[in-house]
C-alpha cells in the first residue's frame, strides 16, 4: 500500500517531529497563556485575550528585581565557570601530572551528584566558614556546579584537534601566544561557546542549590516558586514567553551565520 510505504520511508521523521512538538507544547502553553486575563489568583484556565501583562511585565512587585539578580548571577558564574573550565579542561588534555585520573573522576562528580545533596553540603561549608549568604554564596555555588559541565564541553573540543596544525603554526615561526590566538583558541571556540551557554542555561534556571544558599535572596526560579503558592501572575508567562523568543532567535541567528561562513568557505 502506497501510504504504508511512506509511512515507513518517513518514520523517523515523524517520529522526531513528534517529539519535537511534544517538547514545545509546555512552551506554547506558556505563551497562550500569557496573552490571558484571569478572573482569580491563578492563571491556569482561559478568560480573555487581553496585552496588560506584556504592557506592564514588571507591574508585579519584585518580579523585575529577581529576574535582575538571576541574569547577573548567570552572567557572573559562566564567565568564571567558562575561563575556570577551559583552563582545567586544556590542562587534562595537554599535560600529564600526578593525579590526573582522580581529578578526571572527580570533575564529573558534581553530574552524577544529586542536586540536593550538593545544596546541603554548600550549605554546612558555607555556615561552618561563618559566610553570609546571599549574593557570592549563591555565585560561588553555580560556578562550581557549572564548572563539570563547562570541562566537560570544553575538553571533548580540545580532544579531537589536530595537533599538526599547531605544529604548522610553529613550523611558520609563530610563537606560543600567538599560535594560540590565531590557531588554538578558534578551534576550540564552538567548544568554549556551548559550554557558556550549558553554563549560563543551568545557572539561571538552578532552583535547589540557590534555594539552600540564598538566604534571604530571591531569584527568579525561587520568585516563580513562591509566586505559585500564591497565585501565578501573567507577567512571569510574559518572562517566560520572551525568554524563549530570544532563545530561539539566537539558534536562528547562529545558524544563519554558521551556513554563510560555510559557503564562503567552500
Amino acid at each position: 500500500m502506497p501510504f504504508v510505504n511512506w509511512l515507513k520511508r518517513n518514520l523517523v521523521v515523524l517520529a522526531g517531529l513528534l517529539t519535537l512538538g511534544y517538547l514545545l507544547l509546555p512552551n506554547i502553553v506558556v505563551t497562550v497563556f500569557s496573552f490571558n486575563k484571569p478572573k482569580g489568583r491563578f492563571n491556569y484556565a482561559w478568560q480573555e485575550f487581553s496585552l496588560d501583562a506584556w504592557k506592564d511585565p514588571c507591574g508585579v512587585s519584585g518580579l523585575c528585581g529577581s529576574l535582575s539578580l538571576s541574569l547577573q548571577i548567570a552572567v557572573w558564574a559562566t564567565l568564571g565557570a567558562t575561563l575556570l573550565g577551559t583552563l582545567i579542561a586544556f590542562a587534562l588534555v595537554r599535560y600529564r601530572f600526578r593525579a590526573r585520573g582522580a581529578v578526571n573522576s572527580l570533575i564529573f562528580l558534581p553530574m552524577a551528584m544529586p542536586e540536593v545533596v550538593m545544596a546541603a553540603s554548600l550549605l554546612t561549608l558555607f555556615l561552618n566558614m561563618g559566610a553570609q549568604l546571599g549574593f557570592w554564596t549563591i555565585l560561588i555555588a553555580h560556578i562550581m556546579f557549572c564548572l563539570s559541565f563547562v570541562v566537560t564541553a570544553v575538553k571533548a573540543r580540545v580532544m579531537s584537534m589536530d595537533p599538526k596544525l599547531e605544529e604548522a603554526a610553529r613550523d611558520l615561526y609563530a610563537g606560543p601566544f600567538q599560535t594560540f590566538v590565531r590557531v588554538t583558541l578558534p578551534i576550540a571556540a564552538p567548544g568554549i561557546a556551548a559550554g557558556a551557554l550549558l553554563a549560563f542555561a543551568l545557572s539561571f534556571d538552578d532552583f535547589i542549590i540557590t534555594n539552600f544558599n540564598a538566604g534571604s535572596t530571591v531569584t527568579f526560579p525561587m520568585f516563580v516558586w513562591g509566586s505559585a503558592q500564591r497565585g501565578t501572575p501573567v507577567q512571569i508567562n510574559v518572562i517566560g514567553t520572551t525568554m524563549f523568543i530570544v532563545a530561539v532567535l539566537f539558534v536562528l541567528i547562529s545558524m544563519a551565520v554558521g551556513n554563510r561562513r560555510n559557503r564562503h568557505t567552500a
